[in-house]
């Protein structure tokens, strides 16, 4: 290129030497790029479009990076990857396909890098970083450079069950297996939560002592108890501590998110453990019932299950007293379905009221021959003509014998009740 002077005249440039230091031969030969299968090359996106990306290196070089082999999250947009004009570092996976194209890799570029990065952290215990891309059948897909698996069972401190909120989600991890031959990375988020949270959870123990009412919510519900976020660490209510009845699963009590009042019953520290109990909270129904009620009272049942002795029968809100059988009638009775049916609604009599042993006897034959009504009856039945306690709403009966009802089916047509005689004021 020339130059110009003051008044726009021209002067070609002059040459004085050649610029070339080597043939023209070679100079050009100098700017092509010999390439070969499995080597990284780094080049400038092109162009893109649906199939893939055509990235440019060296002198009138191009390869083509198909969709599937830019990253390591399938199906995805091409224009989501990379920009025109960016640099990227790819593989060469083929010299020539049947188009003729060089065929390029980006997410096995970054596997080469990776893999590297990902042992020495293995080698140095180290954490590595990475992002939620795929909910697979057993866990998580977390991108850290190549395809990492996280256990559902590795994802926090205790077993999740919905792994879809994860999706997205950016996470740090420990990895606990690494088997390059067969491109296996498992990793456990649950490792590095115990590690740096040691320290939290040690003083969080220290600070607890049986016999405190904590306040925590549901977080897990399980075959065996309940699991209850206690605002430092998770606490078990094992399903015996539950509730003062008789509990077929947890989940008849208690539901994730639920708020809980819970006394606390053992801290396990070489384990870290903490052990709760709900039903400690509550009224103990045994104590409510003796406290409401004296040896000598009639009070009303329902039967629940006939046994080889005598019967059970229900006479309050998970309280059931034992009929012996020589308690049934003022006649021998051979077997408990000569008088009485399950289902079967009746007056009996206290006899015995043991509430160490949680143990209540009662007699329908004592009950026959009258007496004083419990308080909560009072007022609620009247003695008709004959002496017979009769009357009153049955309709909290009702609702406190549902759960008979779907154990063992609906009785069949009941006539009214009789009621023992009962003393005159």
């Amino acid at each position: 290129m020339g130059t110009f002077d003051a008044e726009n005249n021209y002067t070609p440039r002059q040459i004085v030497d050649r610029d070339f230091t080597k043939s023209f031969e070679e100079e050009f030969e100098a700017t092509m790029v010999v390439v070969k299968e499995q080597q990284l090359v780094t080049g400038t996106v092109a162009k893109i479009d649906r199939d893939g990306v055509f990235l440019e290196f060296g002198y009138k070089t191009e390869g083509f990076i198909p969709t599937r082999e830019l990253a390591i999250k399938n199906d995805v947009n091409p224009h989501d990857v990379v920009k025109i004009g960016e640099k990227v570092e790819a593989l060469v996976l083929t010299l020539e396909d049947k188009e003729g194209r060089l065929v390029l890799s980006k997410k096995r570029a970054q596997y080469e890098k990776a893999w590297g990065e990902i042992e020495k952290k293995k080698e140095e215990d180290g954490v590595v970083h990475g992002t939620i891309i795929e909910v697979v059948k057993g866990g998580l897909i977390v991108d850290i450079g190549l395809r990492g698996f996280l256990p559902a069972s590795l994802v926090e401190l205790r077993r999740v069950r919905d792994l879809q909120p994860y999706l997205g989600q950016t996470i740090d991890a420990k990895i606990i297996e690494l088997d390059r031959n067969r491109n296996n990375v498992v990793l456990s988020r649950r490792a590095f939560l115990e590690e740096n949270q040691k320290e939290t959870r040690d003083d969080f123990l220290n600070n607890l002592k049986p016999g405190e009412i904590r306040h925590g919510k549901i977080s897990s519900v399980v075959a065996f108890g309940a699991f209850v976020d206690l605002g430092g660490m998770d606490g078990l209510i094992h399903v015996s501590e539950l509730s003062w009845k008789h509990v077929e699963h947890p989940s008849q009590v208690v539901e994730i998110g639920q708020e809980v009042t819970v006394q606390v019953l053992d801290v396990d520290f070489s384990r870290e453990r903490i052990s709760l109990s709900l039903k400690a909270t509550q009224q103990d129904p045994w104590q409510e019932f003796a406290n409401s009620h004296e040896v000598g009272q009639l009070v009303y049942g329902r039967v629940t299950k006939l046994v080889p002795f005598g019967a059970f029968v229900q006479v309050g809100d998970g309280i059931e007293g034992l009929v012996h059988i020589s308690e049934m009638s003022a006649h021998h009775v051979e077997s408990a379905e000569q008088v009485v049916a399950p289902g079967e609604e009746l007056w009996v009599k206290i006899i015995d009221l043991d509430l160490a042993r949680r143990r209540i006897s009662i007699s329908i034959k004592q009950a026959a021959e009258g007496g004083e009504l419990a308080a909560e009856y009072q007022g609620q039945f009247e003695v008709d003509e004959h002496g017979n306690w009769v009357g009153g709403d049955d309709s909290e009966r009702e609702a406190a014998w549902a759960e008979y009802y779907k154990e063992y089916g609906q009785p069949g047509e009941e006539g009214s009740v009789a009621a023992p005689e009962a003393e005159q004021a």
